[in-house]
């Protein structure tokens, strides 16, 4: 089994800009920002909700949060395969495809877009793209 990139990252907190691409403490922060974003979506999701299962009932998570979001950042970060990726987390490549694709919505919601994303979403933003693109 391959050891997992997060109990590194524990062990070596110097190295984590280099495996996730932020500081470890900022991977901190940004597991609680993005714990409460996630919280409140899933509250969103259960008010919602038709239950036929009792609260509580499924599967647990194999991952704890700042796992996922380890494993998020990682993927964003190296861009292994998500065979490789979930070998890494000892999950199956669908569960870190999935992981993956869940936290990233939510990763976009907390962390500010870049300005290439920012113009593809907004076009007047791109004459000041352009205009700093010459200025380079």
């Amino acid at each position: 089994m391959m050891k997992n990139p997060l109990h590194y990252i524990h062990k070596y907190p110097h190295r984590s800009k280099q495996i996730l691409g932020i500081s470890y403490e900022q991977f901190f922060f940004l597991v609680k920002q993005v714990e409460l974003s996630h919280k409140e979506r899933q509250a969103e999701t259960e008010r919602q909700k038709v239950r036929l299962n009792a609260r509580g009932g499924g599967r647990k998570p194999k991952l704890t949060i700042p796992e996922e979001v380890g494993l998020s950042l990682f993927y964003l970060r190296q861009m292994p395969t998500f065979e490789v990726l979930g070998m890494y987390f000892n999950v199956s490549k669908t569960e870190a495809n999935d992981t993956f694709h869940c936290w990233l919505k939510i990763l976009r919601e907390v962390l500010p877009c870049s300005l290439l994303e920012q113009v593809e979403s907004q076009e007047s933003d791109a004459a000041i793209v352009q205009r700093a693109i010459n200025g380079l």
